[in-house]
């Protein structure tokens, strides 16, 4: 491609050394440039992409993208505004803008991007569409997935993946789009046919330095679709129902406690902590593209929790969207078994064992919540206490559970620090302890603190009695839990048929290294 031609995409304020060439593709990362790229100028939170333009060029890049001009180095160098947004306008043009030729869904929320994506995909491939993924644990590309290295991928990488799926014949493609991705404009240039945003809680505000820069970013992605696209909203939640009227796209709202919404849930069960309920499309809903009928009918599901059915609903939505009958989406929730570590039933005998990512006060409200509409006798609550989060998350999570602490009879926690289960990134501060410990004091709950993980399992495995129920709940410093608990349950009931303990474990990732 000419660069000129390419170039033309982009309001390029100043150029120099101006000629023209062909050139082969694009990088932002210096040591993976190939001969003939043009090198793009990232600056990132701790690197800047203009102090390695010259390794870029002794690579064999054939011209730059700039913010600021860049002495001694005779390339082509293209001055732009944002670099960012640059690489990824420059990536959608060279790989001729893909998305377009995709039915592309954006799903964002704090809590269930991962597991409304993976029900949204199951939905679309039993109806026999090809298909794309996109997020936390995979890149799936029709028949071919490796896993992620980013929730959302940088804007080079993301168009490059949409790219292989138009070649592979994908019709259909689903991305979980992180805060992080929006605020750095990895899917600036994404052509989105269906957005949803589900949940705000607080979350990665570390990154984003207040709640409300977080959700600014968060939003943007509903804000931004246009007139012909379609946005999936909660009314249940305060911060997605805002966003109504802040977008030109048509807004389809759905609700499990408010009933005004256009699609909501009835008559919802959890007695058995998976959820039977009854979809009610309250009024024929039109789209561009699609005339949903009022109808009700009936959708069980095999994923446990009460967050599960908000994630359903997103996903039945999109479903209708995309035409896939009824009987197809009833079919595909109730054979869809989940996302690991999302509310995952590991061990369900005489008494269950829930492992749970419990990632922020939002997921543990949404995951306390359904153990209350559930069936058991006691719950023993082995916490990991998040590391690297600061000490505002980590007092909100504690402040979480202490609010349902007397709800589900809870007078103790056995917290952990996984000292030997975590990387240095993820350990646990003496202030994010101090901190929990200081919640849990004043809410009158007794605290047993283990600084390894398994210490603290045996603890609750060794208490546990017929009809209760153990949440192994905690982020990085949990994702072996599974893993230890089963091994440990194998210690005490030898008897055990091995294959079917470790059954929930097959296909895991976490803590299986």
């Amino acid at each position: 491609m000419e660069i000129a031609k390419l170039m033309k995409h982009v309001d390029v304020k100043e150029i120099k050394n101006a000629k023209q060439i062909e050139i082969t593709g694009l990088a932002y990362n210096s040591r993976k440039v190939e001969v003939g790229q043009v090198f793009v100028c990232v600056r990132g939170f701790k690197v800047d992409g203009h102090k390695f333009a010259g390794q870029a060029v002794e690579n064999g890049a054939a011209a730059l993208v700039v913010e600021e001009f860049i002495e001694s180095i005779e390339v082509p160098q293209y001055k732009v505004e944002n670099g960012r947004l640059a690489l990824a306008t420059l990536a959608d043009a060279f790989y001729d803008h893909p998305t377009r030729k995709l039915k592309t869904i954006g799903i964002t929320a704090t809590n269930g991007k991962t597991s409304t994506s993976f029900m949204t995909n199951a939905i679309l491939e039993n109806h026999g569409l090809t298909t794309g993924l996109m997020g936390t644990v995979v890149v799936k590309i029709g028949d071919y997935a490796e896993p992620s290295e980013l929730t959302t991928p940088e804007s080079l990488d993301l168009q490059r993946f949409y790219a292989q799926m138009v070649d592979a014949g994908v019709t259909h493609a689903t991305m979980e789009v992180s805060s992080s991705a929006l605020e750095l404009n990895r899917v600036g240039c994404v052509d989105f046919d269906i957005v949803t945003l589900n949940n705000i809680s607080r979350e990665h505000i570390d990154l984003h330095s207040s709640f409300e820069n977080y959700f600014e970013h968060k939003s943007s992605l509903i804000r931004n679709a246009g007139a012909g696209k379609v946005a999936i909203l909660n009314l249940d939640d305060v911060y997605s129902a805002s966003l109504i009227s802040k977008t030109k796209a048509k807004v389809i709202t759905i609700g499990v406690e408010e009933q005004s919404a256009d699609v909501v849930c009835r008559n919802l069960d959890l007695s058995t902590g998976r959820a039977k309920f009854t979809v009610e499309i309250m009024r024929d809903l039109v789209t561009a593209d699609v005339v949903i009928p009022k109808q009700q009918f009936q959708i069980e599901l095999s994923t446990p929790g009460f967050h599960s059915v908000y994630n359903s609903m997103v996903s039945i939505v999109i479903g209708l969207l995309c035409e896939v009958p009824i009987a197809t989406i009833q079919k595909s929730l109730f054979e869809f078994v989940g996302v690991e570590r999302r509310f995952e039933i590991i061990f369900e005998d005489d008494f269950k064992i829930i492992d749970d990512h419990f990632a922020n006060s939002g997921n543990i409200d949404i995951t306390l919540g359904t153990l209350e509409k559930m069936d058991f006798n006691s719950v023993s609550l082995v916490y990991a206490i998040r590391g690297d989060r600061g000490v505002t998350v980590n007092k909100e999570n504690a402040e979480a559970i202490a609010r349902w602490a007397p709800r589900l009879g809870i007078h103790e926690v056995i917290a952990t620090l996984s000292r030997s289960h975590v990387t240095q990134k993820d350990v646990v501060s003496e202030a994010e302890l101090a901190v929990f410990k200081e919640v849990m004091e004043e809410a009158g709950i007794n605290v047993h603190l283990y600084e390894e993980l398994p210490a603290a399992i045996e603890h609750s495995l060794n208490e546990v009695t017929e009809g209760d129920l153990v949440l192994l709940a905690g982020c990085q410093g949990m994702d072996y839990g599974a893993k230890i608990a089963l091994e440990q349950l194998q210690t005490i009931r030898p008897d055990m048929d091995k294959k079917k303990l470790f059954q929930a474990l097959e296909k895991r990732v976490a803590g299986n290294s």
